[in-house]
């Protein structure tokens, strides 16, 4: 099918819809973000390409005829199809986008997801994501069920029965308020003597409780918590009135350190106060496309952090720990 001789522009249609909606060539003009002496060039070709006259044009402006109100009549229906079919149009690209659907630890979607995100997007901008976050424990169960394609926990081991890769590490700091008397100790605090304490813990499932825990248990059972809170804002507000210590991610400590409304506590063993960041999938859908290209963005950033001097509230290291075993890869 092939269009008749003289059928009109779309774009000169909408213009000669909007004279006869706003009364005068240079109002519809300003609508269309052009000058009115280009409207008016305009509306003639359309004259000469249709062999009608659509507008009068006199001293004290422009009117449309009759022919130009029938035309305008019929411009209306076709520029209304025309709005119907680039909305379904976008609807079917929408349709079509590359989607990921992601479920993150909280520390993980506060910090690193959306520098992740980020670099992803730079180079596709057509994914489409979406992000559930809750604790580690739940993280994986989203993934085993299929809710989630892709989930990024934290935590001292990969959760069973999931392929995984450790993207990067992240440090863990032992803190207090500081009218605490751990604040002004000299003797860095052993393993055993903070497992013997009554600690401010994240609820069970936690990524960040399962590797204190694990961590104190190889000197000691740890002690019953002060208190067991669901996030760790939560915990650093508890932390600040001086209730009991607390071990945070840096991460989310760093802010209140900076400003003095924690002070860190020197542990005998803080080289081992780190947890790893993960991916995790099932093992029958390792992560390809957009997953795969989200988990290759976050390791390199990860890499890039631990080999870059004095960013905030980390700790530079010249040693990237490998990417993952052949067994998480599985």
């Amino acid at each position: 099918m092939t269009l008749p001789p003289g059928a009109p522009d779309l774009e000169v249609l909408d213009l000669l819809v909007s004279v006869s909606e706003l009364g005068s060539l240079g109002a519809a003009a300003r609508r269309h973000g052009i000058s009115q002496p280009a409207a008016s060039m305009r509306i003639s070709a359309l004259e000469r390409r249709m062999r009608v006259k659509l507008l009068d044009r006199g001293p004290t402006g422009s009117a449309l005829t009759d022919a130009g109100r029938a035309v305008v009549d019929h411009a209306r229906t076709v520029l209304a199809a025309v709005r119907d079919l680039v909305d379904d149009v976008d609807r079917l690209r929408a349709a079509q986008a590359p989607r990921l659907r992601i479920a993150a630890s909280k520390t993980i979607a506060d910090h690193r997801i959306p520098h992740w995100l980020a670099a992803l997007r730079t180079d596709h901008p057509e994914v489409l994501i979406s992000l559930e976050v809750e604790n580690s424990t739940q993280v994986a169960a989203l993934v085993r069920d299929g809710v989630a394609d892709l989930g990024f926990v934290e935590g001292p081991h990969p959760p069973a029965g999931l392929g995984s890769r450790v993207l990067g590490t992240d440090d863990l700091v032992v803190v207090v308020a500081p009218d605490h008397p751990w604040a002004r100790r000299t003797t860095p605090v052993a393993l055993a003597e903070l497992a013997g304490t009554a600690l401010l813990w994240r609820e069970p499932g936690s990524g960040t409780r399962d590797t204190v825990w694990d961590l104190l248990s190889t000197a000691a059972t740890p002690t019953g918590p002060a208190a067991e809170l669901g996030s760790a804002a939560a915990i650093v507000a508890a932390a600040r009135t001086g209730m009991a210590p607390a071990v945070l991610s840096r991460l989310i400590a760093a802010p209140d350190l900076a400003t003095g409304a924690l002070v860190a506590v020197p542990c005998a063993d803080a080289a081992r106060l780190t947890r790893k960041f993960r991916a995790i999938w099932r093992r029958n859908t390792p992560p390809s496309g957009p997953g795969e290209l989200l988990v290759d963005r976050a390791a390199q950033l990860e890499i890039a952090r631990t080999t870059v001097v004095g960013l905030p509230g980390e700790r530079a290291s010249s040693q990237v720990e490998r990417p993952a075993t052949d067994q998480e890869l599985a």
